[in-house]
């Protein structure tokens, strides 16, 4: 077993789909933290589902395999999808934030994850949230 201690890291849309799209410095980045063995990924619905649909609608099956991939590795997912609407609610209301920015925001924090990495720039309102680290890719 490992004593190392791992980071627990929620990732949102944008890295996956930003990984996943080619060799640019921030895709190479996303990929980078995708394969970190020091890092645990937890993970929700929200995020399946601003990535697989779409994917799986157009046929992409290597996106789609990319996206499985991921999820699959996935250790915990945030279940309780009514406190996190009602948290996500609260956090909107205080940061401004966009609807599905505080719905990641919220399960990151309902799942007490460490860090939420996103494409969002740090000029976005999601970085005034200060109950979590938020790292922009």
């Amino acid at each position: 077993m490992d004593t190392v201690s791992r980071k627990k890291t929620y990732i949102d849309s944008g890295v996956l789909i930003t990984a996943f799209q080619g060799v640019q410095s921030t895709s190479i980045r996303a990929n980078s933290i995708l394969n970190d063995e020091n890092r645990e990924f937890v993970s929700s619905q929200f995020v399946k589902l601003e990535v697989l649909p779409k994917a799986i609608y157009n046929q992409q099956q290597d996106e789609t395999d990319f996206y499985e991939t991921f999820f699959s590795a996935v250790s915990h997912w945030a279940t309780d999808l009514e406190q996190i609407t009602q948290d996500a609610y609260q956090l909107a209301c205080i940061y401004g934030l966009a609807a599905m920015d505080a719905l990641h925001v919220a399960a990151a924090l309902w799942l007490k994850a460490d860090e939420l990495i996103t494409t969002e720039k740090s000029t976005k309102p999601m970085h005034r949230v200060t109950t979590i680290q938020i790292i922009s890719i």
